[in-house]
């Protein structure tokens, strides 16, 4: 059995640093880099590249829009061509970076608000996966489990894309419906964050071994996934991942790039 750890890194800009890719890289399987829009600059998507390279990690695009301030998560009014071409862009030059280092970037994925918009409109999910397949054919695709996830899937596939990864976050609380928890503001759930370590890698195990999951309502549900994500901008980010790697492996299933998925 094989499955993939995912992280979002590159997130520091300039002076400022967010979240510990030194340790984290080493841990995971796949990153998610930010290309400088929402999160980054070229010398972290460098140095980022740098580290997967070093450690066997795939690299994948994680595109945002233009809005460091918000890191991304505030909604902008833009067209499906704008959209189309914010990810082009975005891809596109973590590519140039990977290329000079010898590397390749495999899959793509969207952040925040960019991808929230991907998730509830056909027209920008289509969007998406067209600025994909422009870019390289091959691109893997990756989507969140759940309905969020779905619109991305179903176009992927009527696309012809090759591999739709599907991923489930470890330490965040789903409903029974397979929507994410409320993490923000006087609406969030209090099991929307999953703190305790034992708890997030009991679930990662289950998950992948089961196929189930206990919802926020108390309700398993079914979670056919083949990548589990961390947050790497959050408290213990760090010890999820080395506690969910070391628990994967003692139970016999195999940490791997997204590449030897396929």
């Amino acid at each position: 059995m094989k499955v993939v750890i995912g992280a979002d890194l590159g997130e520091s800009f300039g002076r400022w640093k967010l979240g510990n890719d030194e340790e984290l890289i080493p841990l995971i399987s796949a990153a998610n880099i930010a290309c400088g829009w929402h999160a980054g600059d070229p010398m972290i998507m460098r140095h980022t590249v740098q580290l997967c390279k070093k450690h066997g990690v795939s690299i994948g695009s994680h595109c945002g829009f233009p809005d460091l301030m918000g890191f991304g998560r505030r909604r902008m009014e833009i067209s499906p061509e704008e959209f189309k071409n914010y990810i082009i862009y975005q891809t596109g030059a973590l590519m140039a970076i990977a290329k000079v280092e010898g590397a390749k970037v495999e899959f793509a994925t969207t952040h925040g608000a960019m991808g929230s918009l991907a998730f509830a409109s056909t027209e920008f999910a289509k969007a998406y996966i067209e600025a994909m397949l422009e870019v390289d054919p091959n691109f893997i695709i990756r989507a969140p489990y759940g309905p969020q996830g779905e619109l991305i899937a179903e176009e992927a596939r009527k696309q012809g894309v090759r591999f739709v990864l599907k991923h489930f976050l470890a330490d965040r609380g789903y409903h029974k419906d397979g929507r994410l928890a409320n993490r923000f503001g006087y609406k969030a759930h209090p099991r929307a964050v999953i703190h305790n370590v034992e708890e997030v890698v009991e679930r990662a195990m289950r998950v992948v071994k089961e196929k189930k999951l206990e919802s926020v309502e108390g309700e398993v549900i079914h979670m056919d996934i083949q990548m589990i994500s961390v947050h790497g901008d959050t408290p213990g980010a760090i010890e999820n991942a080395r506690a969910i790697r070391k628990g994967l492996e003692a139970g016999g299933i195999e940490i791997v790039p997204i590449t030897k998925l396929v």
